[in-house]
């Protein structure tokens, strides 16, 4: 039976295994403290690699765990054993490339925190309930940065493309009444 790919969970823990913004997307981990373990477990696993240049994968607890690294963040996708590797590979790197954008390529740990309402929107971006809605980092930084303009607040506070988003929308209104 032919199915759609899915993803059990996205994390993004520090260089010391807690958590900076994770996702679940499956009953695997009923519980939060089982959620902790397997993060704990899988930061332990991969601590040790080299993942910094480009992304390794892993067998563990029957899931494909495909993972990157850069400065002081661990970035994690997780599917099942059955999934593709290229496909949970391409989902990793969107969000890697993604949040990369979304932090102007000052990607640790301390500006993550500080922008981390813009992560999880980055997280709902691509991926809703598991199924994969896209993979391409320009069109995932696109649609967060859209989410976050603050259009009520004024121009001269706003950047030059949250200026011309908001004009723009300006205009759309104008047009259609």
């Amino acid at each position: 039976m032919e199915s759609c790919p899915s993803i059990k969970n996205i994390l993004l823990l520090d260089s010391e295994g807690k958590r900076v913004a994770v996702k679940y997307y499956s009953d695997d981990w009923p519980t939060n403290s089982a959620k902790e373990a397997f993060e704990k477990a899988v930061f332990i696993k991969t601590q040790k690699t080299n993942a910094r240049t480009e992304a390794e994968i892993a067998m563990f607890e029957n899931n494909i765990v495909v993972y990157k690294f850069v400065q002081d963040l661990h970035f994690f996708v997780t599917g099942g054993e059955d999934e593709n590797e290229l496909i949970l590979a391409s989902v990793l790197q969107g969000f890697f490339d993604a949040v990369g954008i979304l932090l102007r390529s000052n990607v640790e740990k301390k500006e993550a925190l500080e922008n981390l309402d813009l992560i999880l929107l980055c997280l709902d971006e691509i991926i809703d309930g598991g199924i994969i809605l896209e993979t391409d980092a320009n069109v995932i930084a696109g649609k967060v940065a859209s989410h976050s303009i603050d259009s009520g607040a004024p121009l001269s506070e706003q950047t030059i493309s949250q200026a011309l988003a908001t004009a723009r929308e300006h205009l759309a209104r104008s047009l259609l009444k």
